[in-house]
């Protein structure tokens, strides 16, 4: 007798035979038990899943001698017509090559002959979907009310291509892919049948390698029996489908879990070496990243996996290692590398950034946690914070002497000034019957008590900054110019006058004037100017540099009355003196200082809870 392939050898011959199919053949058994039997089925699913087969099987019950029949006798000569392929009332028609309007023309006048033989006149249509629009069309009437005698059965991988019309008029099965482990057992079955040794694990790879599909796994068992005589090792499989050892996927993967970006490296060059390819190692990695990611959700139930003994001890060493969010982002930067391997002519370098990303993204948080956690930090900040700072402040106010103002007035007529101001002001509120804002301030210190406009500056950027960080990084380029009429006037220099111009509106002054008040400082605003430097640039690095009167602006808010600076007679009238476009980019010498911004509480408090690093580019 001619020699027949595994495939063929061991095809199922009864419905209790299919393999990982249960769910179709328990139905269609019912149906006949039941005699609920329709007249057209289409079988969808991947390739050598069983669509044919399970038609065949179906054909035979029906047309058995004593059926229709779950239970018919092998020696029945009707069933052994069509499993051999030679009955006159089971036509089976390969719609690749018979797809045309004429073909089915054809069919539909042979459907009014009676069966020859058998009960049924049985139509297995193979890959329907390839039939063209018009010989759907032509099908439709004969399919939608066709003999009593006739019956249909589609088979198709593709049933989205087959038109609705068509699925509307038929009972549609859907077919799994074959789990691992049934396949590994069936395929121990034949071996044993066979004669021939196969490791579990080489087993596992041919399973593996198969994707579902049995008749894959039973022609790559028999091609390997023909290459490896009766002895066959995991290494020949691996080496026929160019796969990567299971024990070498989990290793590469716990690198990247740990951490070992070059381990990861070393580890994805030795594979490279070896001759896998690395479209078949991405989809292994993606999919133990996926068991991974479903036994973090399920909290170890392994129902829900194919796995073998040792894969599941290594997914629950692994599962400490990360949560299911950062497994679920290793994920995804997998997918998107698969999705472009195809386009890129370096697929190993693409491979290697891959796999560097997914070391990045184990530990990785979203945007919203991150946002989230920061509005957290700063309420906290905000509450508890403040006191203790304030009361060191106002004990190294009072401990100074009294300075002489910058801009050349008298302490004594600062003071007065203020002292002025708030009167009137107090009087004025008063008098409309309004509360006085200093009630409810905190008291300020008596007017002995005057600190330097550098220490009230230094103290009012600590506090802000630990609130509002920006709002600190826009003032840190402004000095203290000294005290006028309660108010704190800070210079910017010419190429920071829009930093002024972020700092300066109503949102931004009251939270200075509210840390003044918390403070006890002796000013109660802040007033903003634009300095103008004469054959020199105001350097934003010295802080205890002392200014000399240059023409400058102070801006307020519109209801506020504008407080200028002497200016020279000559320079009087030309417009706009004071003001500047900020530059578009920051000159050489002007860059934030990068040891102040990361001494910042609430940066060194952020980069601990996040374990993140500043990164400093340019």
């Amino acid at each position: 007798m001619a020699y027949q392939v595994i495939a063929r050898k061991y095809r199922p011959q009864r419905f209790s035979e299919v393999v990982g199919q249960e769910h179709v053949t328990r139905t269609l058994a019912n149906a006949i038990a039941h005699r609920r039997i329709a007249h057209a089925y289409l079988f969808c699913g991947p390739r050598g899943t069983g669509k044919t087969t399970i038609a065949r099987i179906f054909a035979k019950c029906l047309n058995a001698t004593n059926g229709p029949t779950v239970d018919f006798s092998d020696d029945d000569p009707r069933c052994r017509e069509i499993a051999e392929g030679r009955s006159l009332d089971v036509l089976e028609i390969d719609a690749a090559s018979n797809r045309g309007i004429d073909e089915i023309r054809g069919l539909r006048e042979t459907v009014h002959y009676a069966p020859a033989q058998s009960r049924y006149r049985i139509y297995i249509i193979d890959e329907v979907h390839m039939l063209t629009r018009e010989a759907f069309n032509a099908l439709l009437k004969t399919l939608e009310e066709p003999p009593e005698h006739v019956k249909f059965m589609f088979a198709t991988t593709e049933p989205e291509k087959v038109p609705a019309t068509i699925l509307s008029r038929c009972q549609r099965f859907d077919l799994r892919r074959i789990p691992t482990a049934l396949m590994v057992r069936h395929l121990a079955t034949i071996a044993h049948r066979e004669g021939v040794e196969v490791e579990e694990a080489a087993l596992y790879a041919i399973a593996r390698g198969a994707d579902g599909g049995l008749r894959d796994a039973q022609s790559t068992l028999d091609q390997l029996i023909s290459f490896c005589g009766q002895r066959i090792l995991e290494s020949d499989v691996l080496a026929m489908y160019g796969l990567t050892a299971r024990d070498q996927v989990m290793a590469l993967a716990h690198a990247i879990l740990k951490g070992e970006r070059a381990e990861v490296l070393r580890r994805l060059d030795r594979l490279i070496d070896q001759g896998k390819d690395p479209a078949r190692m991405l989809t292994d990695l993606i999919a133990h990243f996926r068991n991974l990611l479903i036994w973090l959700l399920t909290g170890g139930n392994a129902e829900l996996l194919d796995l073998l003994d040792a894969e599941r001890a290594a997914l629950q060493e692994q599962a400490s290692l990360i949560s299911w969010e950062g497994a679920s982002r290793i994920v995804e930067v997998l997918v998107d590398a698969e999705a472009r391997l195809s386009d890129t002519g370096s697929r190993q370098i693409l491979l290697e950034l891959a796999l560097l990303r997914a070391v990045e993204m184990r530990q990785a948080v979203s945007i919203e946690e991150v946002l989230s956690e920061l509005r957290r930090m700063h309420q906290q900040a905000s509450v508890n914070d403040l006191p203790a700072a304030c009361a060191a402040a106002t004990s190294a106010a009072r401990s100074m002497a009294l300075p002489s103002d910058p801009l050349g007035v008298p302490p004594a007529s600062v003071q007065s000034s203020h002292s002025v101001g708030s009167d009137s002001s107090g009087s004025e509120r008063r008098q409309a019957g309004e509360p006085s804002a200093d009630s409810t301030a905190p008291s300020a210190p008596s007017a002995s008590i005057s600190p330097e406009p550098q220490q009230v500056w230094s103290a009012l950027l600590d506090h802000v900054g630990r609130v509002r960080p920006m709002l600190r990084s826009f003032l840190q380029h402004g000095r203290p110019m000294g005290l006028e009429k309660g108010r704190l006037v800070i210079a910017f220099p010419p190429e920071w006058c829009g930093q002024r111009d972020l700092a300066d509106t109503p949102d931004c002054r009251e939270i200075l004037r509210t840390k003044l008040r918390e403070l006890r400082a002796p000013v109660h605003d802040v007033a903003f100017v634009v300095m103008e430097m004469e054959n020199a640039k105001l350097p934003v690095s010295n802080p205890d540099q002392a200014f000399s009167t240059v023409p400058m602006e102070v801006t307020q808010e519109p209801s506020r009355n504008e407080l200028r600076t002497q200016v020279q007679p000559e320079e009087a009238h030309q417009p706009n003196r004071g003001h500047r476009t900020f530059p578009s980019s920051s000159r050489p010498g002007d860059k934030l200082d990068p040891t102040e911004f990361k001494n910042d509480p609430l940066i060194q408090q952020a980069l601990e809870r996040f374990r993140a690093r500043i990164v400093q580019s340019g």
